[in-house]
């Protein structure tokens, strides 16, 4: 489904620079910082528990868990964000309910990637619960008064969400996954997971 695609990380990614980039152009220094730090640390939890099982072929099989979901997490994280920016011109009422509606479009992911048979309830709930802490963090640093409406901050954000598009074209992340978590092994191949 192409609902699914909202998550690939080569869209997620740069949408989350272009968020962080709005925050510094509008100088909301403390939700650019907690951004920067609960949105890398949602990308290195998902993208480590993808390594350890490849490498190691670690999962918790009671449960059904591989790995988080990536998609989920991406689009509980950043669509939220990207909302409240959005509409905090419309004021803080509105820019939380558009956060809100990036939170139901994270649930509506994760199901649909159960659904899809693309992970396990566990998988994609912890997952969106992974992207919605750093999202929630982030929000609640944001301050009260705004985060930057002008048109210097859109255009900011624009640009690093072009740059991010490019650069994303040539990362092939799963590649890299998969390389790195056989080197770190030692093992000659990966654990099989066709939906890593």
């Amino acid at each position: 489904m192409q609902l699914l695609h909202l998550g690939d990380l080569e869209l997620t990614m740069p949408l989350a620079a272009a968020g962080g980039a709005w925050l510094l152009a509008a100088r909301a220094w403390r939700a650019a910082a907690a951004w920067t730090v609960l949105y890398g640390g949602t990308i290195a939890l998902v993208g480590g528990s993808k390594i350890a099982y490849l490498g190691w072929g670690t999962d918790i099989a009671l449960l059904g868990f591989k790995a988080f979901s990536g998609h989920a997490a991406g689009v509980a994280a950043v669509y939220p964000v990207l909302g409240y920016l959005l509409c905090r011109p419309g004021g803080r009422g509105l820019a939380l309910a558009a956060a809100g509606a990036g939170l139901a479009l994270g649930v509506v992911v994760a199901v649909l990637l159960v659904r899809q048979g693309e992970h396990t309830v566990a998988e994609a709930a912890s997952g969106w619960m992974l992207g919605t802490a750093a999202s929630a963090g982030t929000l609640h640093q944001a301050d009260t008064r705004g985060s930057g409406t002008g048109l210097a901050c859109a255009a900011c954000a624009v640009a690093v969400f072009a740059v991010g598009v490019a650069l994303m074209q040539w990362a092939h992340v799963g590649y890299w996954m998969i390389k790195l978590a056989l080197a770190l092994s030692g093992n000659a191949q990966p654990f099989p997971w066709d939906t890593c």
